[in-house]
Formats: C-alpha cells, structure tokens, sequence
C-alpha cells in the first residue's frame, strides 16, 4: 500500500472531516491535620537519625493507571450505520479500520490508560475505552458521528488489508470479518472504485483478474504505525 498514514477513501468522490476532543482528569491527594498544643520531641539519642514521618507519600496520592491491553483486536457493528468497525492494539500502538461498502477510513495513533486514541485522514478520528474484552467508543467522519461497541476478535474474525500493484496501478483493498461471518470491505484501483471479493481468511483472493495477498493485522500493523 502506497499510502501508510491514515487515510479516508470515499466513493463518488465525497469528502469527510472532524475534530476530535481530548478529555484529561488530575487528582489532587489530601493531607492529615497536625494536632494542636503538642509538645516538642526530645532530642534524639548519639548516632541516631530522626525518621521523617512525611517523608512516604500516602498510598491515596499514588495514581493508578488503568490497564491496557498489549495484544488486543476488536471487530464490531457501528450503532445507527451499515456500517463495521475493527480496531487493533500491538504493544501501545493501534489501528482501526471503518467500511460500510461504500466509503472507508483508516485510522491510527497510540494505545494507553485502557483507551485509545485515534487520528485518520483529516480530522476524523476514533476514541475508545479498552474494558471487559471490548472496545467501546465513537467514530466521527465530516458531520457524522457514531457510536460503537466492538467485541473481542479471534480469528478467523478480525481485520484484514491487501495491497498490489496491477497493470500499473495501485490496488488496495481492506475487509472486516465478524464472528458470525459477517463481513465488509472496500477495493480501489488507482482513482475508482472497484468491486471487493468476498474474504476467505486465509487464502488469497482474486481482484480484477489478479491474485492479491490478504495480510491479516499482524502483516501490517506495524508498517501503517511506524
């Protein structure tokens, strides 16, 4: 694949972009009051080091982060869109991956604090909490905006990518496969769009007279990441 940043591709030619909000939250420890009118301490024995009580923070001021997953793939239905949602996490790096058939969106950015936090072709992004085996969070494009919940995904189910070049031209092609082998995907062939195989995971498919090679997420997550 030409092209290894996120990026947005939308048939007939429309165009999409959004801002994405960040949301921070601080937390401030408290402090134990000093009783009144006690008597000064006597003064320590040779040889001895007076202990400073305040030296250890108390265990309430220790933050702790939120677990996030090294090794996690999601794959789901986007709420009110025909549309699928696969998102993938590899060692605080991530990716996801937006079809409905008719547009796509490629997004990437890091994993962190049980969340993710993604950017693709614009401003269009993804957002999502990492918890209890699924990603659940929001996907924006142009005006729209979606929510979604994504379930763990194993595979055969998962995201899916092929890219070549035919006839001089580059082809690029992304699928999303569901448990319940439910699956999408979106094919271009330099400028246009063109009809997308149905995925067998695990075997090549055939795109405009050509055998391709359908990487599943582990072929190329690194390479849109790096």
């Amino acid at each position: 694949m030409a092209r290894l940043g996120p990026l947005l591709t939308l048939a007939a030619g429309g165009s999409l972009a959004v801002a994405l909000g960040v949301l921070s939250v601080t937390a401030t420890p408290g402090t134990e009051p000093t009783a009144a009118g006690a008597l000064a301490p006597a003064a320590s024995a040779p040889g001895n080091t007076p202990v400073d009580t305040n030296a250890n923070p108390s265990p309430k001021a220790a933050k702790t982060a939120k677990p996030t997953p090294i090794r996690a793939d999601f794959a789901g239905r986007v709420k009110g869109n025909q549309g699928l949602i696969a998102v993938s996490v590899r060692n605080g790096k991530a990716i996801a991956y937006f079809c409905d058939g008719k547009i796509e969106a490629w997004f990437k950015g890091k994993a962190k604090d049980g969340a993710v936090e993604l950017d693709g072709f614009g401003d269009s992004s993804v957002t999502a909490r990492l918890k209890d085996g699924r990603a659940s969070g929001e996907i924006e494009l142009g005006r729209q905006r979606w929510d979604f919940s994504a379930s763990t995904a194993r595979k055969p189910s998962g995201l899916y990518r092929a890219s070549a070049i035919i006839r001089g031209a580059r082809l690029k092609s992304g699928w999303i496969v569901l448990a319940d082998g439910t699956q999408t995907g979106f094919t271009s062939l330099g400028e246009k769009q063109v009809p997308t195989p149905t995925l067998t995971p695990g075997a090549d498919p055939t795109i405009d007279g050509e055998r391709v090679e359908a990487k599943d997420v582990d072929g190329f997550i690194e390479e849109m990441t790096s």
